[in-house]
């Protein structure tokens, strides 16, 4: 006979009655109680539910931040093309880090002494940061002057003509990064400012949640990060407008994987010439 486990009111259970309860718990313990917006009570599965951290929110989801390194990548290798051409150098460039911070802490990450550069992408609001350490910056001049870009040094300040030549090449990097978002409105960037020193830097709030960037620079014998920092806001048209064409291509894609074939009638009628010939043997 088997062996039954007693229940609190002192009957025995079957192995079926005892199955069936690790059932109910382990479904009980998968599911949570949520409050609904029309203030009902319902039971969801907990893989559903997405924590989120009042903090520190990520405005961006997983599909979003994938998608978004994806055209990140795309921009990069085209970066390294458009600067090896401009510098007449072979430059190597690579991406490093994509992720959402708080605007206080993207200042904490960017080094002090450096070269930051104030920037809008126009029509979009908001004031976007790219930091550049002065070595690399110095690097890029010194190509731009005749140099070999090897063996520069940088430990002082950029002259006026220095950054008058450094702002062309920095407009072409974020001519790039605008010209590869295929808005309706044509995307330009427009330098505002420079600054050397992230704590004067009051462009956002605070908590403002910014796309952070980080890529890296191989020009000659200098190896350095450049960093990006975008507002969520102003960046917010353009994911809409990603997510708006991952839908319908994923939509397309459906519809084309269910569309059934069909013979055309008129294809009935059709006289086709057919030819044979059979090469002779030769003997």
């Amino acid at each position: 006979p088997e062996a039954g486990i007693v229940s609190a009111e002192g009957s025995v259970l079957s192995q079926s009655d005892v199955e069936r309860l690790l059932n109910q718990v382990q479904t009980e313990e998968s599911q949570a109680s949520v409050l609904t917006v029309d203030g009902q009570r319902e039971q969801r599965a907990k893989d559903s539910i997405q924590p989120y951290d009042f903090r520190q929110p990520a405005f961006l989801s997983a599909r979003e931040l994938r998608k978004l390194r994806l055209w990140h990548e795309d921009f990069i290798r085209s970066l390294a093309s458009r600067l090896s051409t401009y510098l007449r150098l072979e430059v190597g460039v690579q991406l490093c880090m994509l992720q959402t911070i708080t605007y206080s802490k993207f200042l904490e990450v960017l080094p002090n002494p450096t070269y930051i550069t104030l920037f809008k992408a126009d029509p979009m609001r908001g004031v976007c940061i790219l930091e550049m350490p002065p070595k690399l910056g110095l690097t890029i001049v010194d190509r731009l002057l005749g140099g070999s870009a090897m063996n520069v040094s940088g430990q002082r300040d950029m002259t006026e003509i220095e950054i008058a030549l450094l702002d062309q090449a920095l407009q072409i990097l974020l001519g790039e990064w605008c010209g590869h978002w295929h808005y309706d409105q044509e995307i330009r960037p427009v330098l505002l400012g420079h600054e050397t020193n992230g704590r004067f830097l009051q462009t956002a709030a605070s908590d403002t949640v910014m796309l952070h960037l980080s890529i890296e620079a191989h020009i000659g014998d200098c190896v350095e990060p450049i960093q990006l920092g975008f507002p969520y806001y102003a960046l917010e048209p353009l994911i809409l407008r990603m997510n708006k064409l991952l839908d319908l291509n994923t939509a397309d894609a459906v519809t084309q994987q269910n569309r059934e074939l069909h013979w055309s009638p008129c294809l009935e009628e059709v006289v086709i010439p057919v030819s044979a010939e059979w090469a002779g043997t030769p003997l």
